[in-house]
Formats: C-alpha cells, structure tokens, sequence
C-alpha cells in the first residue's frame, strides 16, 4: 500500500543527485581500474600510461589533427608593429601561428637579443591578456609576472585563451546571450566530441611543435587559473614538456559539477582526478602552486537585451588540506619501489596560506627542473612599453572567437558524413534479422559509451501502490517502486472496466514531457494542468480499452534536474542512464501484471517524452512500437544551429548537450534502431521545436531505412495543422493496427 506524501518528482530528482554524489565519491577508489601502471622504470611506466593518455585525449576533444610544420606569423598593421615593445634584453611581438585549418593561437613571443636558453609557454588566466603580464596593460587579478624571466634570457610565448566574457556570444539576428565566450564555444563543439579544452590544448600543442623546431629544444610550460587548466592538460598529453607550473587550479574534483559549464568533461572522473593527470606527467617534474586562485561568482549578469541563457557554475578559492591531499595522492601513484617516476614539488605560503601566482620561488623550481638558474630580478630601465598606439585586446578575442565558432560549425556542417562513416560497419541495412544482429555494437557504443550505463537493477521492486481514481470506464492506481538506492519509479496506471479473466491487454505508456507530471498525461478535463498540450490521451487510450501507464522522468524542476545532469556527466552518465533503469524495471513489472500482454507494449511521448520515444525504446528491446510526438527533426541542427532562434544555443536548457552525439547518432540512427519494430512520428506544422523541412528532411532518411529492410508499412508520419501537441488521430490508429487492439 502507498501511503507515502509529498512531491515525488522533487523527492525523485533528490534521490537521483545523493546517488550521484555518492558515486563521486566512490569514484576516486574505482579509478584503479582502468589503470595498469608500469613503476618498475620511467620508460615503462610511460609506455605502460598511454592509454590512459590517449582516453584522456578523446575525454577532452583534442581529436582534431593539427596542421604539420606550422610557421610564427607576425601580427602587424599600418598603425600597429609586428615589435610591440622591447627593452635592452628582449624584444616582444605580436604573433599567430596555425592550429587547424582556420584557427590560429595568438599571443605574445618574448625573444632575448641573445641566444635563448629555454622555450617557455606562459598561460594566463582566461579574463588576462599576454599585455598584463608583461606590464604593457594593467591587470585588476593577480598574474605571473614574466619580466624576470625574459630578462634572464628565456624564450616566452604568451598566449590568449578564450575569455568569461560575453560580447560576442549569440547572433545579432537571433538573439544575444549572456553566455561566456568559452560555454559558447563549448556548446557547439562538444555535441561533436570536441571541447573549448581540447581545442585550446592543440593550440599549446602547435606552439610546442613551433618551439622544438628551435635550436633549443627545451620547453616548459605554466599557467594560471584557466590557463593552468590547459597547461595541465597539454602536458598530459605532450611529453615533449619538460616541466610544468600549475598555479591557482589543481585540487580535488568532486565538485566538478558546480564549476563553469565550460569545465564540464564527459566521463573525466571514472578515470581521472587531477592527481591521475599529473600521473600522465611523470616521469617529468611538476611544480604545483597553492595560489590565489580567480574566483568567478557565475555568468555575466544579465546585460541589456540578451537572453539569460548561461548555465550555473563558479569558481572559489580551492581549500589548502583538499589541494595537499590530492598532491599526496598524485605522489602516491607515481611511487615507485624505491623512487617515484617523476617529481612533483608542491609550493605554498606558511601555514598553508596562498601565495602570488607565478611567484619566484615557483618559478625557481619550474625553471631549476628545465636545467636553468633564475638569477635577477627586472630592473626599472628594463619595463617595456607598448608601441602601438590603439591597441584593442577585444579584436584579437573577437578574432579567435569567430574561427573557433567557424571550426565547430564546419564540423557540424560535415556530421552526416562523419555519422555515414560511423555506421559503414552496418550499412546496407539487409533483412531485418540481418540489420537486428548488426546494430548489437551500436546500441551498446549508444548505452555504454555515449549515454552512460548503470548497473542493471536488482534491488527487490518493492510495488506501493494505492487507488486514486475510478470511472465507469478504468480505475487508476498511482504506483511506486524501487530501481537503486536512493532512486525510484513513479507514475500512474489505468486499468480499463471489463477485462476478462486472463485476458491479456496491450499497454501504452504514456510519457509528458518537460516539466511534466504524470497526471499531465492523465487529465480529461480542458482547464486542468497539461490538459492543453496532453489532451488527457492516456485517459482516451483507457477508454479504447488500451492499459495506459504513465511515468514520470526526472526532467522537472528547471536547474535542480539539470544539475543532476551535471553531476552525472563527469561519472560518464546523463539523466537517461536513470530513466533507461527505471524503464527496465518498470518493463519488467507490467510484464508481470496478469491482464498485460509483455509482447504488446508501446510507448508514446511527446516534447521531452517524444525524445525519450527515440531515446528510450532504441536501447529498451520491451517497447514492441514508438510514437514520437512534437520532438522529432534533426537534433544535431537543433542542439548547436546559430540561425535558428529555438536552437539549444540561445536557451539555458544546457541539459539537452551530449559529448559526442551529432557524430554518431542523430534521430534517424536513433529510429533505425528500433526497427524493425514500427515507429511513427507526429508533427504539428505550427510546432516552434524545428521547422518542417528538419523534421521532414530527418524522417526521410527512416522512411528510407524502412523501406530497405522491406518493411515500409511499419513506419509512418503524420501532419497535423497545430502546433505542440498530442493529436491523437493517425498515432491512434497506428497503435490499434500494430498492438493489434481492435477499434470498437
């Protein structure tokens, strides 16, 4: 009997977050699987980490080949030198080099008059420019100072990383967001498996293949704040790096989730912390800071006429014990039988205190470790001074902004080739037993890989169920019952008047959409809540005679369900992982039921619930049809289009980003794994979620699919002049005809 009270849906997507935050924790002592280190000498120990580095690689999306032998190119005007500044010891010039094909890195290259004795990338934090660092602008944050070292001979590359703000973040003819220019970029690469992170590691991976063409061929690199973040992250990658200074960023990462958007990395922590990383380091030398670190309170504030459409995050000071127990912990990976594989020094004030970024007695350490002793400070005749006279840091932003917005939106322009050569393994489809037996590795890779795998649920299902409302035509019972600790299923269940004993009946389930409830689905009244756009159809599949069950998914409660969405994302899961296990149990129960038929259920949703119809039955063999409702059309466009003003790139609905997705399954692919089994699409011609050329141009390639397992009377779609809605008419008769229930 249930006889519990209160908001399931809040008490559900409260379950699902301690799950989470519980797996987070438990991560770091799982993590020891996916690695099989090698500490018996230094060459072992990084042959024996390349996988791990080569993951690490893909998780962040620096996939992208970089353009081979690039070239310095000066960055000049009329009215703005190639030399921007330069003292009796060193000169400073404006530069770019070539990362991908349309995407430079640009900054600042310090050269010394005289022959240089080391190559160092410096990487300020995102809201510096390489001007502040060199005392050409002024900076309202603490930064490296860099003069000590280009008066000491080295060779400096200051590069400028994609900043916090938000100028250019949106289409003037659209809309203006308040997005950061990094979540920008972050939202169109990752649904294509890349990241604002990968990218800007392949710029510092180009500039190091620039620096090892030099008669010196040591390199070493540093940052601050983001930019320690990318340092970090290139040297993981690039054993080419000598040594590396983490300043204002290294800790524990448990609270991944709560950063910026832009940080979010699908995956990272079932295999990596930052002490994992700085594992992928060894047997180099890594000096770790303990600084004041940038903090960031969240997005821009809403300026005038843009749309609040950024995603939560910020950024604290990290707590000294939480960063010193992480150090330990990277120490203890590197352990060998009697040495450690690498060297990492941890620098920090008395008593724990945070020093000044990039201060000397780091930088002592970082250089001492490339082989170099730093041995004066500047001196006043010695401060450079800019020379050109109208500088603006904005254009150069603005610049690398557009290329890398062009770079995303031509891969997305090529995502149906690239799906194309996905899929090459099961291409032609062949009979339906033959296209059954091909599709087995995609809809695992679609699972595991992409949507993220829980363990199946074994708990006891624990059925509460009570009575709730009784007609002369169906009762209906709320029901609840258990899935892992801490989660549960919830939904309603219609049980028409006048089945017979042994009888068994088709079931539709019934699913809302956002925000939703389930007494949305359920609702006969025309002034009751969800009766506008639900039209109460699975009160009138009841009355067909239909079973109807109508569950609730945790897509409600606005930031509270997508930042659970945040919280799985580093565990390598999405919301879909809970709602694939709930559905699982939930299949497996009204199989059980004495009047259902287990071979006769279907699923119909609409809006979110019509994405759950492609998502859910593509992977849930139980669901015998689909009926996708007012979300079908190429999803791919819709996530990251910068011309379409309902694109998930203007909107905070942040939740709906997938690593990786528009690569390899768009809602056709999605589709074409529930066949054989029949699949229909409803579409309102005044429905704002895609314009009918999407949703039609997208079904065509279904219909198709259908067509070529000789089997096109099992897909259909229907027009309807309306807008985002359940119609209930063709997707009616599509359900009598291949549930084969019979129309009284």
């Amino acid at each position: 009997m249930l006889t519990e009270t209160g908001d399931f849906s809040v008490q559900m997507a409260d379950g699902i977050s301690r799950y989470l935050l519980r797996a987070t924790e438990d991560s770091v002592a799982v993590r020891e699987q996916y690695w099989k280190r090698d500490v018996s000498s230094p060459d072992n120990y990084v042959k024996s980490v390349e996988p791990n580095r080569r993951r690490f690689q893909k998780m962040i999306g620096a996939v992208d080949e970089r353009i081979k032998s690039p070239e310095w190119e000066y960055v000049s005007g009329p009215n703005s030198p190639a030399v921007v500044a330069e003292t009796n010891t060193f000169q400073i010039r404006a530069v770019r080099w070539p990362v991908l094909p349309g995407v430079y890195g640009e900054g600042l290259l310090i050269e010394p008059r005289h022959k240089s004795i080391v190559n160092l990338i410096i990487i300020p934090d995102a809201e510096q420019t390489p001007e502040m660092l060199v005392g050409l602008a002024e900076s309202k944050t603490l930064c490296f100072d860099v003069l000590p070292l280009a008066q000491a001979g080295c060779r400096i590359l200051i590069p400028k990383l994609i900043n916090r703000e938000c100028t250019w973040s949106g289409n003037p003819d659209i809309s203006m967001t308040n997005i950061t220019h990094r979540e920008w970029i972050y939202r169109q690469a990752y649904e294509m498996g890349r990241h604002i992170i990968g990218l800007e590691v392949l710029k510092m991976m180009s500039a190091v293949d620039l620096m090892t063409n030099s008669d010196i061929r040591r390199v070493g690199i540093a940052g601050y704040g983001e930019g320690a973040l990318i340092a970090f992250y290139t040297s993981a990658l690039d054993q080419r790096i000598g040594s590396t200074l983490v300043s204002g960023y290294f800790n524990q990462r448990n609270r991944l989730w709560a950063e910026p958007m832009y940080r979010n990395v699908f995956g990272l922590l079932r295999e990596f912390g930052d002490a994992e990383i700085a594992s992928l380091i060894a047997p180099r030398t890594l000096v770790i800071e303990y600084s004041q670190a940038p903090e960031v309170a969240g997005p821009p504030t809403r300026p005038a006429n843009r749309r609040l459409s950024a995603a939560p995050g910020t950024l604290t000071q990290p707590d000294y014990t939480s960063v010193k127990n992480e150090v330990e912990r990277a120490r203890s990976l590197i352990q060998g039988k009697s040495d450690p594989m690498g060297t990492i020094k941890f620098v920090h004030g008395n008593d724990g205190s945070p020093m000044k970024p990039g201060s000397m007695y780091a930088h002592a350490r970082w250089i001492k470790s490339l082989g170099f002793v730093l041995m004066r400070p500047p001196t006043k005749n010695e401060i450079p001074k800019d020379t050109r006279p109208n500088f603006d840091p904005a254009l150069r932003q603005k610049r690398q902004i557009a290329e890398l917005v062009n770079h995303c939106q031509s891969t997305v322009r090529r995502t149906e080739q690239i799906r194309k050569q996905y899929w090459k393994q099961a291409l032609p489809a062949g009979t339906p037993e033959e296209w059954a037996q091909k599709t087995k590795v995609y809809k695992k890779r679609l699972w595991k890989e992409l949507t993220g795998k829980l363990p199946d649920p074994e708990m006891p299902l624990a059925v509460k169920s009570r009575k709730i409302n009784e007609t002369d035509k169906y009762t209906t019972y709320e029901i609840k019952f258990d899935v892992w600790p801490d989660v549960f299923a919830w939904g309603y269940l219609l049980i028409p008047k006048g089945i017979a004993a042994g009888e068994k009946r088709p079931v539709v389930v019934c699913q809302h959409g956002l925000e939703g409830l389930p007494e949305f689905v359920v609702n006969d009244e025309p002034k009751s809540p969800g009766y506008r756009s639900y039209r109460g159809y699975a009160t009138r599949l009841a009355e067909r005679g239909f079973i109807t069950y109508a569950p609730h998914n945790p897509y409600r409660g606005k930031t509270l369900f997508r930042q659970n969405q945040r919280k799985a994302n580093p565990l390598g899961l999405t919301l879909y992982s809970f709602i694939l296990g709930q559905h699982q149990r939930m299949l497996g129960w009204l199989g059980s039921l004495p009047n259902v038929d287990a071979e006769r259920i279907g699923f119909y949703g609409l809006s979110y619930g019509g994405l759950s119809a492609v998502r859910i039955p593509s992977l849930l063999d139980g669901y015998a049809l689909s009926i996708c409702s007012a979300c079908f059309n190429d999803w791919t466009r819709k996530i990251t289009a910068l011309d379409y003003r309902a694109a998930y790139m203007f909107t905070n609905e942040y939740d709906h980003f997938q690593f990786n997705l528009g690569s390899t399954f768009n809602h056709a692919e999605m589709a074409s794994l529930i066949s054989p089994r029949p699949f229909m699409v409803e579409r309102g011609h005044q429905d704002g979620v895609a314009p009918d050329e999407w949703v039609a141009y997208e079904y065509a390639k279904v219909r198709r699919h259908y067509a070529a397992l000789g089997i096109p009377e099992r897909t259909e779609i229907e027009y309807f002049t309306g807008g985002h809605i359940i119609h209930g008419q063709g997707s009616f008769d599509f359900l009598h005809k291949h549930l084969n229930w019979p129309v009284e």
